[in-house]
């Protein structure tokens, strides 16, 4: 059963430990039991030391062998672990020796399996940020095997260019990593048609055809973005709170409070920022999931209204002035402890016509785990980065989010910038996302039957920022020509609040006895903006924000 206390309690100790543990390691046994045990836990009501220590690591597990004392993280399963080979001609090192090596002057060292290297030089380069510390002097295996995208040959390959050594084998890893219990052993049920981008965390996209036969995108084959563990949530146990900045006395409301507001239903699409991202890959590598053209839904999501809930919080309208930002906290936590964490402008939160909700039902059922159950907020218009699930508190504040995910990630950058030059604080959060289409139908690569001397092609159109939809152009003759699509599914609301997707069909002409075709799609909204003719010159290192022209080759019978 969820407990808040504990999940305060566990951020609160995380952060503690994070401020003794990364100077003095060999305490980090002595802080729990002593310093975070005798002074924190007497608040929480927790009178049981098992299970105070317990909480205090939270998603961490505190292992003590001969004289080392290493976190680690909840993993999955062994058999998921790539091999690491012994390299008989580099020196072997103790843990002991590893763990002296936790800063830039004495060089960050980490092992993983049986390899030693040292990462001080990578450090500043990692899509991750700082967060690789947490590893400094030990193991990365368990975060990895929380981060199961690391798992690949891509990041393997990187890693053994800093190989320095061999861990020695009496400090082998392994029988702890097989004890610790999976973090992802009770993710819920997912529907065999969604094509995972990752297992763990989960992440997957319906196959583009399927996705266009419904205005309304069924919640079963709703794409799942994941950045962590599904978390166990009892409705029974739910609070959300919200807390104004400068103001005493936080509002909690349980999910049953929340539900007495008045009910609001909005129909908006949600779109991953990484969405056809393995169009984008093809130019030149990016770091990310290698999301298909499915990374998107539209749904009619229901609940309050964010903007109602502020105001019985305290929030009126003279104090706007004062804020910037409104910032969520999710329930699901890293490897340190925090939240998911986002923000958006204090303007689309408070302004009637943002439409934002604190969601708890997904066309007309029960919100899904995957999708946020009990409450997630829906941010129409806004990249599904900022639309938080698993929600646990909002906060008006006149600072942005200061979460990884809003910091460090889901930006944009020139196609210039690489790892090496990239500076995160230049480059501002992706909130509304640019004008984008795609063919869905026929699927890429396919053979389709030529009828009439015409073949079919069906697809979406979207844009962020509440834009409309006001014209598809489809070419078969590599844009010489095009021709302008029908729309077989479009929302009647007008710009600003137009949140939903149009689905579109185009009749294309096939001159007698050709063998295959390119079909390409571009789409306008109502500011004109349209979509660029080439992922080159939009090329970006996180492959996000990728709108070009999508093209598709078929072949022809």
């Amino acid at each position: 059963m969820f407990n808040r206390n504990l999940r305060k309690l566990v951020r609160e100790i995380n952060s503690w430990i994070s401020s003794k543990f990364v100077n003095e390691p060999t305490r980090c046994s002595e802080i729990i039991t002593k310093d975070i045990y005798n002074r924190k836990f007497s608040k929480y009501k927790i009178q049981n030391k098992i299970t105070a220590l317990a909480a205090a690591a939270g998603y961490l597990s505190l292992t003590f062998q001969d004289k080392r004392h290493v976190i680690y993280a909840d993993t999955v399963q062994q058999q998921d672990l790539p091999k690491i080979p012994l390299k008989p001609e580099l020196p072997i090192y103790t843990t002991d020796e590893v763990s002296k090596h936790i800063t830039k002057d004495t060089r960050i060292w980490v092992t993983f399996q049986h390899g030693v290297y040292d990462i001080t030089d990578f450090v500043h380069e990692h899509p991750g940020g700082d967060q690789i510390l947490m590893a400094a002097g030990n193991a990365v295996d368990p975060f990895w095997m929380l981060y199961s995208i690391h798992l690949n040959s891509h990041v393997l390959n990187i890693l053994e260019r800093y190989r320095i050594g061999n861990l020695d084998p009496k400090d082998d890893h392994k029988d702890v990593v097989r004890d610790m219990s999976d973090p992802f052993a009770n993710e819920p049920s997912r529907h065999p048609i969604l094509k995972p981008a990752s297992k763990k965390p989960f992440n997957a996209e319906a196959p583009e055809n399927i996705l266009v036969q419904s205005f309304l995108t069924p919640n079963e084959i709703f794409y799942v973005r994941n950045h962590l563990p599904v978390p166990d949530i009892d409705p029974k146990d739910y609070t959300l709170e919200i807390e104004i900045e400068g103001k005493s006395g936080n509002l909690t409301l349980s999910l049953e409070e929340l539900k007495q507001f008045p009910k609001h239903s909005v129909t908006a699409t949600v779109m991953c920022a990484g969405n056809r991202r393995s169009e984008m890959h093809k130019v030149k590598p990016v770091k990310g999931l290698n999301w298909g053209a499915a990374a998107l839904g539209n749904a009619t999501w229901t609940g309050a209204s964010l903007r109602e809930v502020l105001e019985k919080a305290g929030l009126s309208e003279h104090e706007l002035d004062k804020y910037e930002h409104i910032q969520f906290e999710a329930y699901d936590t890293d490897t340190t402890g925090s939240p998911y964490g986002a923000s958006i402008p204090i303007w689309k939160g408070v302004d009637k016509r943002g439409d934002v909700i604190l969601a708890y039902e997904m066309n007309g059922e029960t919100l899904p785990k995957d999708h946020g159950f009990p409450v997630r907020v829906i941010v129409p218009g806004v990249v599904g980065a900022r639309n938080v699930k698993w929600l646990a508190k909002v906060i008006v504040s006149s600072t942005e989010s200061q979460s990884h995910w809003q910091q460090k990630d889901y930006k944009g950058f020139s196609p210039s910038t690489d790892w090496n030059n990239v500076d995160y604080s230049k480059s501002p959060s992706i909130q509304e996302l640019p004008v984008t289409s795609a063919i869905c139908q026929p699927m890429n690569n396919s053979t389709v039957e030529v009828k009439g001397g015409k073949i079919t092609a069906k697809g979406y159109a979207w844009s962020g920022g509440g834009q409309e939809i006001v014209r598809v152009d489809v070419s078969c003759d590599g844009g010489k020509t095009w021709h302008v699509a029908e729309f077989d599914y479009h929302e009647s609301k007008k710009y600003p609040r137009h949140w939903s997707w149009t689905l579109w069909s185009c009749e294309l002409p096939v001159p007698k006895g050709t063998e295959n075709m390119e079909i390409i799609v571009k789409a306008v909204d109502s500011s004109y903006n349209t979509q660029p003719e080439s992922f080159e010159n939009i090329w970006n290192l996180r492959g996000v924000l990728n709108n070009a022209y999508h093209k598709i080759y078929v072949n022809l019978k």
